[in-house]
């Protein structure tokens, strides 16, 4: 049958990247290989909803990866979609199984904005994250001391010390993503701004200077900045980040952080669009050699 997922398709992303990659992204990959079959076969995402006693609206989700799947829907929608064979179902059913399960920032539920769950879900499943930030240090490259100033600036008023410390236990879990096995690429450019800002006093922009130049050293990691003498560049609408993925399945995605909330954007041209400032900037920082001379020429500054 046309658009039939054989049992390898699914097998091998576990065994991959997507091994450690968690609930979210297992989703979308589940809602891909659905809306795939839906399709091949003719049935409308009405008649799928009727099948499994759910709303059109609801399909719609599932096939986005928005919502979790019951295996027992799956099953149901496997039949509907004419996929018989144990062989064919097992590993849909599988996967469908395996997306239930909790991501480990799940237990930052408390301190983690429901909108930011999602990036962290997908970040933990890339092949390649590029990012520009203007403000402060990318978070996975943050040190302890310079994150818990990042985060006490960011609130009115000063937050809880107990909330403070799971904010910045979730940072620093996150940045174990660098040094995992299935480690993605990280190519990271620093408006010079960010890094003349002092976040908490000498000793921590010293401190987070000197780790700075210690990840600029990582086989795959990319450090640039974007010097002040450069003069006005491409990203002038800001800080962004750009998700890259290893699955097909899986479109490359623009992730905008706002005050409130985040943007996801993954049709192609705002994708190429932004793949295309993020090579301008490349073309524009400073190289890594020259990116930690500048660390070094700031650090003794201070």
């Amino acid at each position: 049958m046309a658009g039939t997922v054989r049992p390898g398709d699914i097998t091998s992303l576990e065994s991959g990247a997507g091994a450690n990659s968690g609930s979210m992204v297992r989703r979308i990959l589940l809602g891909s290989q659905l809306r795939r079959l839906r399709e091949a076969c003719g049935v409308s995402r009405e008649d799928a909803g009727y099948a499994i006693r759910a709303s059109e609206s609801k399909i719609s989700r599932m096939e986005l990866g928005r919502v979790s799947v019951k295996q027992r829907d799956v099953a149901d929608l496997l039949t509907l979609y004419g996929v018989t064979g144990e062989a064919e179902r097992a590993p849909l059913l599988g996967l469908a199984k395996s997306s239930m399960q909790a991501g480990w920032w799940h237990s930052y539920n408390d301190v983690l904005p429901g909108w930011f769950q999602t990036y962290v879900g997908l970040e933990a499943a890339t092949e390649r994250i590029s990012t520009y930030e203007v403000q402060f240090v990318h978070g996975l490259l943050q040190t302890e001391a310079y994150a818990h100033a990042v985060i006490v600036s960011g609130h009115r008023g000063r937050p809880p010390r107990a909330e403070i410390d799971r904010r910045i236990a979730l940072r620093l879990e996150r940045q174990k993503l660098l040094f995992s096995e299935y480690a993605p690429r990280l190519h990271c450019i620093l408006d010079e701004g960010a890094l003349r800002r002092p976040y908490g006093g000498r000793a921590v922009m010293a401190e987070q200077l000197k780790a700075l130049a210690e990840f600029s050293e990582f086989s795959r990691i990319t450090l640039q900045i974007a010097p002040f003498a450069h003069g006005g560049h491409v990203a002038e609408s800001g800080a962004f980040t750009l998700l890259r993925f290893a699955e097909d399945e899986l479109s490359d995605l623009v992730y905008l952080e706002q005050l409130t909330g985040a943007l996801y954007l993954d049709k192609r041209d705002d994708v190429s669009a932004y793949q295309g400032v993020m090579d301008g900037l490349a073309g524009a920082a400073l190289s890594p050699e020259a990116t930690r001379d500048l660390l070094q020429e700031i650090r003794t500054s201070l």
